[in-house]
């Protein structure tokens, strides 16, 4: 009897060639995809993976977990790897390893695998989460394993054993496609130096081919959490939708960047997210309004362990957890509207108001009604610049 591993199957080249050389092995395999808002392609590659050989094909509909308890809570951490990246693949990995586990349990599967490459990241995220959740279960990392050295070899492999694929010689890259973003790596974007060609564009307009008319949107928050937009409540999966359909409209949420990974090595990587664009130039909006000085100074720092702790794979951890809570205790206040300017690939501020803002006019103004009392403030500066007196 074959013993039986559970392989996170994208439909992608490097998993669906995984099914086939698993399946060399002597294992019965069985595919599980997160559906966490990549779109149609589900279907499609669930019938590629039964093609291929895989005796089952599960699907997952994760994308309100995905949303809820994975991206909002990184949102309102203001978590941006390197102070650009929004997480978008790094954040889908633990849920669904987590699922995985779920399912080889189910299933009376002897060990999982991932199709990851050797020097990604998402090895990392997928397996940490595995030896959390699973300890000791046997761990398959085909592409780090098998003879198949370049994209090139794999394309090969996949015509000789008449696996259905996508990608061709030409068209090398490698596309990861969730609710909150896509990332887009390979081919000739290897290359720093030269600009990504128009077929990396997916979701995003052109800054020359978006509207020559600004578009205004006002996204409305209730604990850091956004709720709706333009006065329209939505469901999570629904608000985030909505904005990348609006966002990409205007060429909003690109982003090319050199990365460094995990492992050591930098990597040149194109991203696009146009929701997740607006959400965090809204909250932190409103975070400026109604948060004081200290704690938005010690939450940038927050911020920055955040994202490395989510970009390194370390979602199931007790740092993570407690990170959490500090950030969950920051946005209590972090409520009320911001309206933001959508125009030819920029998105602007126009204006935020909330019930719990600190900004006092009657002190700021330089105009009728000023209260704030100057004579304060030649006592105020000695005593700053004291300790620096000679």
């Amino acid at each position: 009897m074959a013993k039986k591993v559970v392989l996170a199957y994208s439909g992608g080249l490097d998993t669906s060639v995984a099914i086939k050389w698993l399946m060399n092995k002597g294992y019965e395999v069985i595919c599980y995809m997160g559906d966490v808002g990549q779109g149609g392609d589900v279907i499609s590659a669930k019938k590629r993976a039964l093609k291929i050989g895989a005796s089952k094909c599960v699907v997952g509909d994760l994308k309100k977990e995905f949303v809820t308890d994975y991206v909002y809570p990184t949102l309102k951490a203001g978590a941006l790897y390197q102070g650009k990246y929004n997480l978008a693949t790094a954040l889908s990995r633990p849920l669904i390893a987590r699922a995985m586990v779920k399912t080889a349990k189910a299933e009376n599967a002897d060990c999982v695998a991932h199709g990851c490459t050797g020097k990604g990241n998402d090895q990392v995220r997928f397996e940490v989460t595995f030896h959390v959740k699973a300890p000791g279960m046997k761990v398959f990392a085909p592409v780090r394993e098998w003879e198949l050295k370049t994209r090139e070899q794999e394309i090969d492999y996949a015509k000789k054993h008449k696996i259905p694929i996508e990608q061709t010689k030409k068209k090398l890259y490698s596309v990861d496609h969730n609710i909150w973003g896509i990332s887009v790596e390979g081919g000739d974007l290897e290359d720093p130096s030269l600009g990504p060609k128009d077929d990396t564009y997916i979701s995003v307009s052109t800054a020359e081919k978006a509207p020559d008319k600004a578009e205004y949107v006002t996204v409305q928050f209730n604990k850091g959490v956004p709720v709706a937009i333009n006065g329209k409540k939505f469901t999570p999966v629904e608000l985030i939708q909505k904005l990348n359909k609006l966002g990409g409209k205007h060429g909003v949420g690109r982003m090319d960047m050199v990365e460094d990974r995990l492992v050591g090595i930098k990597s040149r990587e194109v991203y696009e997210a146009p929701a997740s664009e607006i959400l965090y130039m809204a909250h932190e909006a409103l975070e400026e309004l109604v948060l004081d000085r200290e704690t938005r100074r010690y939450k940038k720092g927050v911020s920055d362990r955040y994202s490395e702790i989510v970009y390194y794979g370390l979602w199931f951890t007790p740092l993570k957890k407690a990170l959490d809570a500090f950030v969950a205790s920051t946005q209590y206040e972090v409520f009320g509207e911001a309206k933001l300017k959508l125009y030819k690939g920029k998105v602007t501020i126009c204006g935020r108001k909330s019930g719990n803002s600190r900004y006092k006019k009657d002190l700021a103004t330089y105009g009728k009604g000023d209260v704030f009392d100057q004579s304060l403030a030649k006592g105020f500066i000695d005593l700053w610049a004291m300790p620096y007196r000679t």
